[in-house]
């Protein structure tokens, strides 16, 4: 498919594109980028100019017939990306360089991994790649813009870009791996004795407690249950000092209405009312936590429900891979260990590309020591038998 012959269009919301034709390019790719779930940000305001996601989305046409695109935004901040750039922000104005706006390839405000360069099935996908890679650099430059980003991105998107000029950047998070267990018993085995009997306790308190934890996943959630997530997102929001909202109730009820199919919410419920509950997405054997929230501090009761009858669903469901967003180093006491992100970074103006690529040797090195030596310091003893002392 010669590129002479496509032509790239740019739209300003997903509703300029079909929706089965992108959800076609999606396949069994991130739920993070199908048409629902970006025109929900859009048509809830979760994304636009006001919140400084302005959508910018490339699309590639082979006559008629969409055969490649990118979630596109143009950003005039670096909030919501979980891949923290503001260092290279005040470099450049320490440099005189106007660092925004910039262009980024994203899933707003999600630190997930997967698919960005949405390609036809059956395509030269590695030549689709790189006319997408191409043309942000081309759109970067002819428009004065700083850079272009890529965050979360595949093995296979990376590499094309690095060809391109792309500079590596490589971040760190804490997943939960399944490795063939059957039943949740089948994961506390793969513990030290501390570290088990201590999880095994924190699920005794809360059910103590009088705490009763239900899960509930596609067509099973009530329509009314979306209002009571939102309220437990912006209440938790709220209680952190650092804390951003970024979505709105708006955006909730759409998910309600269109989206329940890749949805599953893991519910505390005390005295027969919701205290606490986590809002999460799966799709293709992955599950992804997103929002947590809770009316009602009890003790271990975030554990329990974030995490244990998470990890419970993924193991009934067959599920690969859990990945419960960005930080929190005590995932790793519950048998998250830590898997590499990669993200790539296109900077037009030389002398801070420079800068930048130095930065990022350094950190590469760095990440990669921290991952081997957690990975060796890991809570599970999946090589069978308890090989650290329990004193």
């Amino acid at each position: 498919m010669p590129s002479s012959m496509l032509q790239v269009k740019v739209i300003k919301s997903m509703a300029e594109v079909d929706r089965t034709a992108w959800d076609a390019l999606v396949g069994d790719g991130s739920p993070f980028i199908e048409w629902d779930w970006l025109a929900c940000m859009e048509e809830a305001r979760c994304t636009g100019p006001r919140t400084g996601w302005q959508p910018q989305h490339l699309t590639v046409y082979d006559g008629k017939r969409l055969v490649a695109a990118c979630p596109l935004y143009l950003k005039g901040n670096s909030m919501g990306e979980f891949v923290f750039d503001h260092s290279w922000a005040d470099a450049a104005q320490r440099a005189g360089i106007e660092y925004y706006p910039k262009m980024l390839v994203a899933a707003p405000f999600t630190p997930a991994t997967g698919l960005r360069f949405l390609t036809t099935p059956g395509g030269d996908r590695p030549e689709l790649i790189r006319l997408l890679g191409q043309t942000l650099q081309a759109v970067c430059e002819q428009n004065n813009l700083s850079s272009v980003h890529v965050n979360f991105c595949l093995p296979d998107e990376s590499e094309v870009l690095q060809e391109l000029g792309y500079l590596k950047r490589v971040g760190l998070q804490y997943q939960w791996l399944n490795h063939g267990y059957q039943t949740f018993t089948d994961y506390l085995a793969h513990f030290r004795t501390k570290r088990r009997n201590q999880i095994k306790r924190e699920m005794r308190e809360v059910d103590e407690q009088g705490v009763r934890i239900e899960t509930l996943y596609g067509e099973e959630i009530p329509t009314e249950m979306f209002p009571q997530m939102y309220a437990l997102y912006k209440n938790h929001i709220d209680k952190l000092y650092w804390g951003r909202q970024y979505l709105q109730a708006k955006f909730f009820d759409l998910l309600g209405q269109r989206f329940k199919r890749n949805l599953c919410f893991v519910v505390a419920y005390y005295e027969g009312k919701i205290i606490a509950g986590t809002f999460n997405v799966q799709k293709n054997g992955v599950f992804y936590g997103r929002y947590w929230g809770a009316f009602r501090e009890l003790r271990h009761l975030h554990f329990n429900v974030c995490y244990y009858a998470a990890i419970d669903h993924c193991i009934k469901q067959g599920f690969v891979r859990f990945e419960p967003g960005a930080g929190g180093d005590f995932k790793r006491l519950r048998g998250f260990d830590p898997q590499p992100t990669v993200s790539m970074h296109f900077l037009a103006e030389p002398r801070l590309a420079a800068a930048v690529s130095r930065f990022l040797d350094n950190e590469r090195e760095q990440i990669h020591r921290t991952i081997d030596y957690l990975q060796e310091e890991s809570e599970l003893k999946l090589g069978g038998g308890d090989d650290k002392s329990e004193t």
